[in-house]
């Protein structure tokens, strides 16, 4: 059975809250015991530094988060589960990606453009406030990506960004470094796009989010979590008035934590007019029953800081034997060798023979594209606007199997592939010189 590699990051800048068991910690450790599964969980303190500037804050952050998933289940002898500053080849590959990250690409990033954003209707200057962290993050998280190997990262819709940075990034360092010596350092992930996970609604009915100061701590004494939960923001239906479970925060939470029937009866009790303070009363007893016993768990780990603290080294070391010799090659890769091989590189590099290749960007409009450069570094072929690099990537591997034979030019229409158009020559190139590039890359791979 093949193996997926799937990695999460949890950045510890703060507590962890309801939201983040229901959407990412639960989901993530029952994905962790599947079949043909790689799990890399991590504590992203290196991310947190770019918002938190409280060490305190960092560090607690850090024994909770670690406290929670391990007291919700997380078995770290089956999965890798690591702080970000234990891998010292972390922030390394991060500078090595820096040198051939785009800038323009990274101007796109979400996170600078709302900054950008917010600075122009402040009447600040664009980068007002704007460190270099927050602009590189995207450069940073490619290189935790990367540097595992990940396959998948389960992501929401509005992270999908990232994981498309993270395979540009990886992609130009693997056709400059690798493609002269035959070989891929990275592979290219993919983004596992979680629009079934648990969004869920804090005291406020807003997403539960500590930005929001809405959220109800995931392992908050019995007492307090009553008191959080009774303090939810409801309408002023009194009981025997049937209720609304859409848009009810109170609904949404019971639901996330109990089983469809129970939603069902929960729902029913809605419209035969529940009273909000039985209702309330019904969803605290309800989350408590899942909570209370990894509150214990909880509360024991938070006691013994230095087996936590055991565990993420032990992790660490675990991380590390994947990441070192992938280090060294990276290092060889880029120039940082020993003197002594110089003389060999060199002849391997006198002796090497240009050959046509593909190579695959992001056009101005966010689209993906490729191009086709023959052998004597001309462009001889651009393809039209894909929406994402897999599909680029699917119609070059088609180019590459099929061969000459393959392609179909249309004149005043373009190249077609299978009866779809896929590109157009670029002038002054005609159909015999991509049909000879097209033979030499079929040469190369047979």
């Amino acid at each position: 059975m093949p193996v997926t590699r799937v990695l999460t990051g949890i950045t510890t800048s703060g507590t962890p809250h309801l939201g983040n068991y229901a959407g990412a910690i639960r989901p993530a450790i029952a994905a962790s015991l599947r079949p043909g599964v790689e799990s890399f969980y991590f504590l992203a303190d290196y991310h947190a530094l770019i918002k938190v500037q409280d060490p305190a804050r960092v560090q607690r952050s850090t024994l909770e988060i670690a406290a929670s998933w391990l007291a919700c289940g997380l078995q770290p002898d089956k999965v890798w589960f690591y702080r970000q500053s234990d891998i010292p080849e972390i922030p390394e590959l991060t500078w090595l990606l820096t040198c051939v990250a785009g800038k323009g690409l990274l101007n796109r990033a979400h996170a600078y453009k709302a900054a950008v954003d917010r600075n122009r209707e402040a009447g600040e200057d664009d980068d007002a406030g704007v460190s270099a962290g927050l602009f590189m993050y995207p450069v940073l998280m490619a290189a935790d990506i990367l540097m595992f190997q990940a396959h998948s990262v389960p992501v929401g819709r509005d992270q999908v960004q990232h994981i498309e940075m993270a395979r540009d990034f990886g992609a130009r360092f693997n056709h400059l470094y690798g493609e002269p010596v035959g070989k891929s350092f990275f592979v290219l992930p993919e983004a596992a796009i979680e629009d079934n996970v648990a969004t869920l609604p804090g005291l406020d009915g807003r997403k539960m989010s500590k930005s929001y100061d809405n959220t109800i701590p995931l392992f908050a004494p019995r007492a307090e979590l009553r008191k959080l939960i009774f303090s939810i923001v409801t309408d002023s239906r009194a009981p025997g008035v049937a209720k609304d479970t859409k848009g009810s925060a109170i609904f949404e939470l019971y639901r996330a934590f109990s089983t469809r029937y129970d939603a069902e009866q929960f729902a029913r009790a809605f419209e035969e007019g529940i009273s909000w303070g039985e209702a309330k009363e019904a969803l605290f007893e309800r989350i408590d029953a899942e909570v209370a016993p990894m509150r214990e768990k909880y509360e024991a780990l938070m006691a013994k800081p230095i087996e936590i603290e055991a565990i993420l080294r032990e992790g660490a070391i675990k991380a590390r034997k994947i990441a070192t010799p992938l280090m060294a090659e990276l290092r060889h890769a880029v120039g940082l060798r020993d003197l002594r091989e110089q003389v060999v590189v060199a002849k391997a590099a006198k002796a090497k023979v240009a050959m046509p290749q593909f190579k695959q960007y992001r056009d101005d409009a966010g689209r993906f594209r490729f191009k086709l450069i023959d052998e004597s570094g001309v462009e001889i072929l651009e393809s039209i606007q894909f929406a994402s690099p897999r599909d680029a990537g699917g119609v070059i591997a088609k180019i590459r199997s099929e061969g000459p034979a393959g392609i179909e030019h249309k004149e005043g229409v373009g190249l077609f592939l299978e009866n779809q158009l896929f590109g157009n020559l670029v002038a002054p190139a005609g159909v015999d010189r991509l049909s000879k590039a097209l033979q030499l890359l079929a040469e190369e791979g047979a």
